[in-house]
């Protein structure tokens, strides 16, 4: 392996984990020592690193000695668990859980974004949840050219959320129900197949969901503006990769759409699929697999003043979670160089 970074991946082998290696060798991060951890023991499973096979350790209280980066995608009782340990060896985390979100003393970043946030970490640097990546990237240049007021946003996202389980889980549904069988339920409330359900994460006591608090007031935190409103709807849909999310904003200046389009053209990150008149907007089949979040359906809101209506599509597992990490990961040793 290359000379660089003694790196550790926790959840190395589900979605984001895999995802995350993949990115890692895409981009030629620089590791000198990489290894691959679960919460359980994995003995005789392996991953593929650079050609190699690295098998899978059992994660365990001093795991992380000597190693100086690592990613954790295993869940917020993980997370919870095990990154204090890991700081305390002197590791640099990057979370993907939710446990720190919200953490004052904790940087909640987007690169495209608030990278600046990164150099005052403490060990510790929250990875913010996927449906808010893809909507702070989108919004964060039309705030600084307008300053948003509100925002109104319904997403439609993906089951890779929930990992190979949900995944299998569709995939079985729609097998049974072609051949005339009652699916099994199991991951969520109802059936998944050719079904939308308006409920992601539990209920809270004001009838919104933590998803949708979350996006709110992760939003707020990386755009540094707690004054916007902010109300959002989350939805799942029997899509394997690739959320969506309808925007709508109030800015205080107006702003045109041929101006956003031009705004956003120029945001790294984003690439603007906008041709109504040839049915030209994003869509997850064509996102996925892609690092760019993808914003289509630009168009005034001509039920307010100062409004604004947008389309935003991105891989939920690799924009989402896995490439903003390693995102993070590429700004915090430049930072070291």
């Amino acid at each position: 392996m290359a000379s660089g970074y003694k790196v550790a991946v926790v959840g190395s082998s589900d979605a984001v984990g895999n995802e995350l290696i993949s990115i890692l060798e895409e981009r030629d991060f620089p590791v000198s020592e990489f290894r691959a951890l679960e919460p359980k023991g994995s003995l005789g499973d392996y991953v593929q690193f650079h050609g190699d096979d690295v098998g899978i350790e059992e994660m365990k209280v001093d795991s992380f000695r000597g190693i100086e980066i690592a990613f954790f995608a295993a869940g917020d009782a993980i997370s919870r668990q095990y990154v204090p340990l890991a700081v305390q060896h002197g590791c640099t985390v990057i979370d993907n859980s939710s446990h720190f979100i919200l953490d004052k003393d904790v940087p909640l970043v987007v690169p495209e974004v608030n990278a600046h946030k990164i150099k005052g970490h403490s060990g510790i640097i929250a990875n913010p949840s996927c449906t808010t990546i893809q909507l702070v990237v989108a919004l964060y240049p039309i705030h600084k050219a307008v300053r948003i007021k509100r925002i109104v946003v319904s997403t439609y996202q993906a089951i890779s959320d929930n990992g190979k389980k949900a995944m299998d889980e569709l995939t079985n549904q729609i097998k049974d129900l072609f051949n005339f069988r009652d699916p099994t339920v199991q991951v969520y409330p109802y059936q998944i197949a050719f079904n939308v359900l308006p409920h992601i994460d539990e209920f809270l006591e004001n009838a919104y969901t933590t998803q949708e608090m979350k996006i709110a007031n992760e939003t707020k935190k990386i755009l540094e503006d707690d004054s916007i409103g902010i109300c959002a709807t989350t939805v799942r849909i029997p899509v394997f990769y690739g959320h969506c999310a309808s925007i709508n904003i109030e800015s205080e200046r107006k702003i045109s759409p041929d101006e956003t389009r031009n705004i956003l053209r120029s945001t790294p990150g984003v690439q603007v699929l906008d041709d109504p008149s040839h049915n030209i907007y994003p869509l997850p089949i064509y996102t996925a697999g892609m690092d760019d979040c993808f914003v289509g359906r630009i168009r005034e809101d001509i039920s307010i003043r100062n409004g604004l209506v947008m389309w935003v599509v991105s891989d939920n597992i690799r924009k989402g979670a896995a490439l903003n990490a390693v995102q993070i990961a590429e700004h915090l040793i430049a930072g070291n160089e």
